[in-house]
């Protein structure tokens, strides 16, 4: 049990130097734009660019796991997320830094993909979700806590020196992982009843994983609508003073760690066969926002329980995937590993669009009505999955 604890706590700092190199751009937007002399909207591209390489990269990078070692890949991913985040401390023009963003957002997906696979390989089964919803906390945390004390240092000795201290938390997580993780895990390959050996992408022929993908992607589409523009929100429509929002945001980030965590008791509960209430309810928060604004403490309630209600289907929908590929694609354990990942930044990039068009057609306190409306597409979606999984599990009887 101590080194299932060990090695527990080091993929969720893996997480957690993996979200700290993702969100921090966010935090020092400004510093990057004066230093070289670009603007805030380019280097805000950082973001976008990042999300779309991390999305597209993923299923290619997995799909060249195939039989290899799980030790051996996630050890060579790290070395190069670690050479990406150097090259972007010293970055000595924007394209510079364009290239570096990219080489570790397509090393970023695949790292997380095979950490969840390992958490899936090395805890008992009583604790797999508890392990999953923790390392999807991993984010949480350095959006929590990362990412301020990343701009912290920032303020005092330059962005450059944010990056260097990703990278040396980074570097003592490679260490870490050489050290802890098992050597010998690895994928399976299944062979088709013609005798062929099925690939990774196999998996995207099962109804499960086509319905599966949708609902992250969905669901985070819904929320993003808001949460892309909580700070204007914040600002705009309810008027808190700039030390007043940074506040709330902090306290919106233990929200959304709160909700990874319900995840988890979710998941240990037949958690994808409660998604429609919660999505129902998800629903209705964004549904009642717009009326909410006109009072801060109606709009602060509403937005704290939006946050609480944001992450309650990633520990879930991670277990259908493992689960599918365990039962029937063995061979495409790391790729079912990365599809919360994936489609969860098409789902975030969807989101963001969506939300420009409704706050400029009709301002920032219609973004609610706008994210009701993925979240009601995701209900459907949800509760067409639960009976075709019904109708699996009678058919193999």
């Amino acid at each position: 049990m101590t080194t299932f604890k060990f090695r527990s706590y080091v993929l969720i700092l893996l997480a957690f130097v993996l979200g700290c190199s993702e969100f921090i751009i966010v935090g020092v937007l400004d510093d990057i734009a004066s230093q070289l002399h670009v603007g805030v909207s380019t280097v805000g591209l950082l973001v976008t660019i990042f999300a779309l390489v991390y999305a597209v990269s993923t299923p290619f990078v997995n799909a060249l796991v195939r039989q290899h070692r799980f030790y051996n890949f996630i050890l060579i991913l790290m070395a190069i997320f670690i050479f990406g985040n150097i090259l972007t401390a010293f970055s000595s023009t924007y394209l510079v830094l364009v290239i570096a963003r990219v080489v570790t957002a397509i090393v970023s997906g695949p790292l997380i993909s095979i950490a969840l696979t390992f958490a899936n390989e090395i805890a008992p089964m009583d604790k797999k979700a508890w392990l999953v919803s923790w390392i999807f906390s991993g984010f949480s945390i350095a959006s929590v806590f990362g990412v301020p004390i990343g701009t912290w240092i920032s303020t005092l000795a330059g962005w450059r020196m944010s990056f260097v201290a990703i990278t040396v938390v980074s570097v003592l997580t490679f260490i870490l992982m050489l050290l802890s993780l098992p050597k010998d895990l690895r994928q399976h390959a299944k062979k088709s009843q013609s005798g062929n050996k099925q690939g990774s992408l196999a998996l995207f022929k099962d109804r499960r994983i086509q319905l599966g993908v949708l609902l992250p992607m969905l669901t985070l589409a819904g929320v993003y609508v808001v949460y892309t523009y909580l700070r204007p929100i914040l600002s705009q429509q309810l008027n808190f003073s700039a030390s007043a929002v940074t506040i709330i945001l902090f306290v919106y980030g233990f929200m959304s760690l709160i909700s990874n965590q319900l995840s988890g008791r979710l998941a240990n509960h037949n958690g994808l066969a409660k998604m429609p209430k919660v999505f129902t309810i998800e629903g209705v928060i964004l549904l009642l926002l717009p009326f909410a604004l006109f009072n801060r403490i109606t709009g602060l309630l509403v937005l704290m329980a939006l946050g609480v209600c944001m992450y309650l289907h990633n520990s879930p929908v991670q277990m259908h995937f493992l689960a599918v590929a365990e039962a029937d694609y063995p061979q495409s354990m790391v790729m079912a590993s990365s599809l919360n990942s994936i489609f969860a930044n098409f789902g975030i990039a969807l989101g963001s669009a969506t939300g420009g068009l409704v706050v400029d057609h009709f301002g920032l306190a219609a973004t609610g009505f706008g994210g009701a409306i993925y979240l009601a597409i995701t209900l459907v979606v949800v509760i067409w999955l639960n009976r075709i999984n019904q109708q699996h599990q009678q058919s193999h009887q």
